[in-house]
C-alpha cells in the first residue's frame, strides 16, 4: 500500500513538473523566438506563426494537464504536439546551419531525437487514471533523465 502511494505521489509530482516545463518552454516561444525559428524546417510556410502557435499549445496544454478533469485530453494533446514538432528535431539533425547556430554538432542533434519518445510515454502515463506499478516505474525511470536532459539545454 505504501509502495503504491509513493508511486502515485511521484506521478502527481511529475505532472506538476512537466506542466511547469511545458509552460516555461511555451513562454520561451514568445521571449526567444529566434531560438525556435532556427529549427523550423524551411519547407514549412509561416515559420514565425508556427513558433507562436506551438508556444500557445505548450502553455495551454501545460496548464490543462494539471486538473484531473482535463488531464487526459491535455496529455493526448501533448502527444499530438510532440509528434507535430518532431520535424524540427529532424531538421536540426540534418541541418549543419541549424547545428552551428545552436552551437552543437550532429551527434548532439542525434542524441536529442529519441527524447521525443519518453516525452510521449510520459504524456500517455499522465493520461491514465490507473496504471500498473510496472508502468509507473518505467515512466518514472524515463521521466528523470528526460527532464534532466531538457533542463541542461540552454533556451
Amino acid at each position: 500500500m505504501l509502495y503504491k502511494s509513493l508511486l502515485k505521489r511521484t506521478k502527481i509530482l511529475s505532472i506538476y513538473i512537466i506542466a511547469l516545463f511545458y509552460i516555461i518552454v511555451g513562454f520561451k516561444h514568445f521571449t526567444n523566438v529566434d531560438f525556435f525559428l532556427i529549427i523550423v524546417p524551411p519547407y514549412l510556410p509561416f515559420p514565425e506563426f508556427i513558433v507562436y502557435l506551438s508556444g500557445i499549445f505548450e502553455i495551454v496544454l501545460g496548464f490543462l494537464i494539471i486538473p484531473s478533469k482535463s488531464r487526459k485530453y491535455a496529455a493526448f494533446g501533448l502527444i499530438l504536439l510532440l509528434i507535430a514538432v518532431f520535424p524540427a528535431n529532424i531538421y536540426l539533425y540534418t541541418s549543419e546551419t541549424a547545428q552551428n547556430l545552436y552551437g552543437i554538432n550532429k551527434i548532439d542533434a542525434l542524441i536529442r531525437l529519441p527524447f521525443q519518445i519518453p516525452l510521449i510515454i510520459i504524456a500517455f502515463w499522465h493520461s491514465l487514471n490507473n496504471s500498473s506499478s510496472e508502468f509507473d516505474l518505467i515512466a518514472i525511470f524515463l521521466f528523470i533523465p528526460t527532464i534532466i536532459y531538457f533542463l541542461s539545454l540552454s533556451i
